[in-house]
């Protein structure tokens, strides 16, 4: 029979998000997702980095809280919140709302807070970060503002542009340490979280 001791850990994604199941696909390990169900609206007065850091924290949480006690898994949680000028950016929701966004932003920096959380279930501990990017949107015309929304309908992205898809027209410049934060799930930061929680990542322990 084999020994369960050195059998590694359940990954779980707690996340419904498309995107971010496409990313930790990239790390070719076996995972499951299990949708969280917590209150994702920001606190009053809350920090932008607050906000995304809690609310991936949530919903790892959450999910852990729904597995037996005798099984151990990591529980991958991550939420992202855009700001610009003091004000947070949420997901759109429609066209209205995401056109009225890009409008806002164009010929701007915004910051991106992609918060990533790895909770360990057998030890009740959890992993945080908040890895920042910095998008300088383009001075685009309402037309072409328009065209793209009508031509991707981000209404479910936070800041209303899929860098990964054709929303990377809209962009002029990005700046971060990892790549991968901006769609919504820092594969850097991860790896190192799962290396350090001795998970066989690399085919060691």
């Amino acid at each position: 029979m084999p020994d369960s001791s050195k059998r590694p850990p359940r990954l779980i994604l707690a996340s419904s998000s498309q995107y971010r199941r496409e990313l930790l696909e990239r790390l070719r390990v076996p995972f499951d997702i299990v949708v969280p169900a917590i209150d994702e609206t920001p606190l009053a007065g809350e920090m932008p980095e607050t906000t995304a850091l809690r609310l991936a924290e949530a919903k790892a949480r959450a999910v852990a809280q729904g597995l037996s006690a005798a099984e151990r898994a990591l529980v991958i949680g991550s939420d992202q919140v855009a700001t610009y000028d003091g004000l947070q950016i949420g997901k759109p929701g429609s066209h209205d709302k995401a056109l009225a966004q890009l409008q806002a932003m164009r010929g701007r920096e915004v910051l991106f807070h992609s918060a990533l959380c790895l909770f360990d279930s057998a030890t009740d501990s959890a992993q945080t970060i908040d890895v920042i990017t910095r998008v300088r949107f383009r001075d685009l015309p309402d037309a072409a503002l328009d065209a793209y929304l009508r031509a991707e309908t981000p209404y479910d992205v936070a800041g209303s542009a899929k860098s990964e898809g054709l929303g990377i027209a809209l962009l002029e410049a990005i700046h971060s340490d990892d790549p991968t934060a901006l769609v919504g799930l820092p594969l850097i930061a991860l790896s190192h979280m799962l290396l350090a929680a001795n998970y066989p990542l690399l085919g060691t322990r």
